[in-house]
């Protein structure tokens, strides 16, 4: 492998890391057994802290590609708890609200769902990188100030629910480049008469790469320091 041409590297982003986290410590690994003071090393679409899955990373070279892969449409798996809110829609915030859940059967789950596809407006959530007077709306939200978010025009191209565990809905979902799936439980949970919180996300695809391809964090470093001398 030519790092410094480039390479498209396939992680399986673990739990609780940020998408920065996984590029910098592959970027580190690269530097060190490469022996260069700098490497570009990016990735192709943000996945949250608490979401598992596909991050593609590009380093040399290859970091150009980055926008188109940016792109491309993702297929997500993931959870929604119908009946509880939080501020930041997951679980990184404290539930702040229960609702009714007596009135939604699995006919309605399915049907709900089907209503979200195609093109649509979407408010991105107050918790997220959005940048808002030249700071992540995120630091502001986070500090108690009221941060008002403009909708963005995405399409979800599927959106498949099963209730078979309800209150817990597993959905798949495939849809366009800057969708927010907190946002879509936001939005999923009041269409439903109620309101839900993303509990499990996962990316599975972004466009034709797959996660069954994913090496783990650790697997890529093992994999560079086969492949390169680390220079002490």
């Amino acid at each position: 492998m030519d790092f410094i041409q480039g390479e498209v590297l396939l992680v399986d982003k673990p739990y609780g890391w940020t998408s920065f986290d996984a590029v910098n410590k592959l970027r580190w690994h690269l530097k060190r057994h490469l022996n260069v003071k700098k490497i570009k090393v990016g990735h192709a679409g943000t996945l949250d802290p608490l979401a598992t899955g596909l991050l593609v990373i590009c380093t040399g070279k290859k970091t150009k590609n980055v926008e188109g892969f940016m792109a491309e449409e993702k297929t997500y798996t993931g959870t929604f708890l119908i009946g509880k809110t939080t501020p930041s829609f997951d679980l990184e915030t404290e539930f702040d609200h229960t609702y009714p859940i007596e009135h939604i059967d699995p006919i309605a789950l399915t049907s709900v769902a089907e209503s979200f596809t195609g093109m649509q407006q979407q408010i991105p959530p107050v918790y997220s990188a959005k940048q808002i007077d030249g700071k992540r709306a995120y630091e502001l939200a986070r500090v108690g100030k009221v941060v008002e978010m403009k909708s963005n025009a995405i399409e979800i191209k599927r959106f498949h629910v099963d209730a078979s565990r309800f209150p817990e809905v597993d959905f798949e979902i495939t849809c366009s480049k800057g969708t927010y799936i907190r946002a879509l439980a936001r939005d999923f949970g009041q269409a439903c008469g109620s309101g839900a919180t993303l509990i499990a996300l996962r990316r599975t695809h972004s466009g034709n790469f797959s996660v069954s391809d994913a090496r783990s964090v650790t697997d890529w470093i093992q994999a560079i320091n086969e492949l390169t001398t680390p220079i002490l």
